[in-house]
């Protein structure tokens, strides 16, 4: 299925551009953030965030171990549902219908996630590609593990022929 690429693209960007932010404004969307709605060592966990969301955004984007690098971006989103979209519910002035605005982007990533972890990087992939190179040498070590034949369409025989 080629149109997988337009998901990746969404749910990759969206995570290496967070990823980014997070050491472009540290104080905004990095440690400062984490601190802000009670992650533990935001000094350590916000840059590792970003470091997991840069990578697994690019290898997405391109396709690359897409179902591995979803897992740990499944992680990412869910703690930022939990820590900040969540108690949103709960806040004087917020609600449901605030929470729900809020968390559009999180809970589009949290399915996209959902669907590259099903259903794979598709069609234009580097995963793809390695799937087709792996399947051309499997059927080439097939090829070349059969009896040769002769001419008229006959396997050779061990020894030309000659009984032993």
């Amino acid at each position: 299925m080629r149109a997988v690429i337009l998901i990746r693209v969404l749910v990759g960007w969206v995570f290496l551009s967070e990823g980014i932010q997070k050491f472009l404004f540290p104080d905004a969307l990095g440690a400062g953030r984490f601190a802000k709605i009670g992650i533990p060592l935001p000094q350590f966990a916000a840059p590792f965030v970003g470091f997991v969301e840069i990578i697994c955004g690019t290898l997405i984007i391109l396709g690359l171990f897409t179902r591995l690098a979803a897992i740990p971006l499944l992680a990412v989103i869910l703690t930022a549902i939990g820590k900040t979209k969540i108690p949103e519910l709960f806040h004087q002035g917020q609600g449901v219908w605030y929470m729900l605005h809020d968390a559009r982007t999180d809970f589009s990533m949290l399915l996209g996630l959902l669907f590259l972890l099903i259903a794979g990087a598709g069609g234009i992939s580097v995963d793809d590609t390695r799937r087709r190179v792996r399947e051309y040498r499997a059927r080439k070590r097939a090829e070349d593990a059969e009896p040769k034949h002769t001419i008229a369409g006959q396997p050779s025989k061990p020894n030309g022929g000659i009984a032993s």
